[in-house]
This record gives structure tokens, sequence and C-alpha cells, in this order.
């Protein structure tokens, strides 16, 4: 079960999983934490998980005032002082991912290590005019699940589509007791669309993988590899098959690389010690 959580002036839906090391998951556009119970279930074994209902979506608040993506950072790095988390690994997906970047820039020494899904750091015009098309749809749809079925076009690949996976989508979504508003899904929508971080990008420290799907269509992996880029060191990978929201798809295949990413880490930090000495 999870809790409410005061942090940064708003009360933040939190749901925890799991001892050992920390890792905080950033959700995107329109997603309360639900959206990684395949990784809370999956990864709770390993590793103390927290996600989280960023402003707007789940059982957070709309603030009142302006919803940007650096406030959504400095969230995020009040829920970790709140939460009595030093430093975390951090992974987030699509607007998730925008959050993450202005976290590990604003608040480097809360984040241990960075994942970016789905991510990009500069809009193009085909960028902006899908998002111009989501805003309108949010308000103009002729109902909530009409609007779901066109939006999940631009997320789950066509087997989703094929397998009935997209209908469970918007059965559990339709049935949610927290439904976002439109105006909430607009709002979101505009911050994570006037973000741009591409040429703030090599002031991020933390080790860096960033995971594009080849079939996503919402964050082509064109996004994704200027991200890596641009992030020194980073890591690119392409996953072959997969759509924007591959944690939700194939969830085992996903939970095992970023394990793999976070052991990894671990033991750069175990040599790095070792090197230092007493």
């Amino acid at each position: 079960m999870g809790e409410h959580v005061e942090a940064n002036g708003a009360r933040f839906w939190v749901e925890r999983r799991g001892e050992g090391p920390d890792v905080l998951l950033v959700a995107g556009l329109s997603d309360p934490a639900e959206a990684w119970q395949a990784q809370l279930d999956g990864l709770s074994d390993r590793y103390r998980v927290t996600a989280f209902d960023n402003r707007g979506a789940g059982r957070t608040p709309l603030p009142d005032g302006p919803l940007t993506v650096p406030l959504m950072a400095d969230d995020a790095a009040a829920l970790l002082t709140a939460l009595g988390v030093e430093r975390a690994h951090v992974a987030g997906f699509s607007g998730g991912s925008m959050i993450a970047q202005e976290l590990a820039l604003r608040h480097p020494e809360r984040v241990r290590s960075l994942i970016l899904v789905s991510a990009w750091a500069r809009p193009d015009a085909y960028f902006r005019t899908m998002t111009r098309f989501w805003h309108w749809l949010a308000a103009q749809a002729p109902g909530e699940r009409a609007m779901l079925e066109a939006f999940l076009l631009w997320v789950y690949t066509p087997r989703a589509h094929e397998n009935g996976m997209v209908d469970r989508v918007i059965e559990e979504t339709l049935a949610f007791p927290h439904p976002q508003t439109a105006e909430a899904f607009q709002r979101q929508l505009e911050a994570f669309a006037a973000h741009e971080t591409l040429d703030r990008l090599p002031g991020i420290t933390a080790p860096t993988l960033v995971l594009s799907g080849e079939c996503d269509l919402a964050a082509p992996p064109r996004f994704g590899r200027a991200v890596a880029d641009a992030i020194p060191g980073a890591d690119f990978e392409l996953l072959f098959g997969e759509a924007h929201q591959p944690f939700q798809e194939s969830p085992e295949k996903f939970n095992a690389r970023v394990d793999a990413f976070w052991q990894e880490v671990a033991g750069q930090s175990t040599a790095a010690d070792e090197t230092a000495g007493p």
C-alpha cells in the first residue's frame, strides 16, 4: 500500500517496495505510480523501489500555479529528502525522463545513476505537431475510451494492440478511481513539450543508460541517440521490437537490463573506492 508524503509544498502519493539500494522511478505523461507495477513487483527483491504520482496524475493534485519540468525535478529531490534517501538510481520514462534529466542537472548529488527510457532533449517539428494533436484530443475526443484508443496508438506496439494488452490497459485505466482530468493532461503535456535540455546535458555526471524502442512513434530512437551523444560516457541501446513503454510490454527483459546496469554501476563504485584506498 502507498501513502501520501509531504514534499516541496505538495502531497505526493508514493508507492514503495523492497529493501536494498534505492531506486526512484519517475513516470511520464498521465501515468500514476501503478505504471511501474512490473518493476515494483519484479525488482523489489533486490532494491528498495519507489514510484510516485507526479503533480496532476493519480492522487497528487495539480498545482494552482505553473507546472514545469524543473518544478517536478525539485519535487523528486524533495521526495527523496522526505523519505530519508540520500542518493538513488533514477529511472524515468518519456515525460519522466525529462524530469530525470533535470533532476540530474539540478540535484546531481541525489542521482547515483540515470536510466532514460523513451527520452528526448529537444522537440522537433514532428514532435510539436504530435503534442498539439494530443492537446486537442484530450478535450475533443467523444469520450475517455475513445481518447485512450487514439492516444495509445503512439504508446504500444502493434502486437500489444493485437494480443489484447491495450484493451486491458484501457479497462484498467477506465476503472482507476483517480482519473486524470483533461486539464491536468494538457498542463502536464505542455510542460513536457516545452522541455529542452540538449545544450545542458554535457553537465550530467551520473553514469547514464539511454533506452529507445525501435518502434517508438512518440519518442523515436533519433531522440534517444541525441540524448546519449550529449551526456558524457552515456550508453545508448536500441530495444528491437519495442515501442514507447518497453517496461510494461517486456518487463522481464527490461528488469534484467536495468538490474545489470545498476550492478555495473555498483561494481564501478566499489572498484573506485578500492583504488582510492584508506
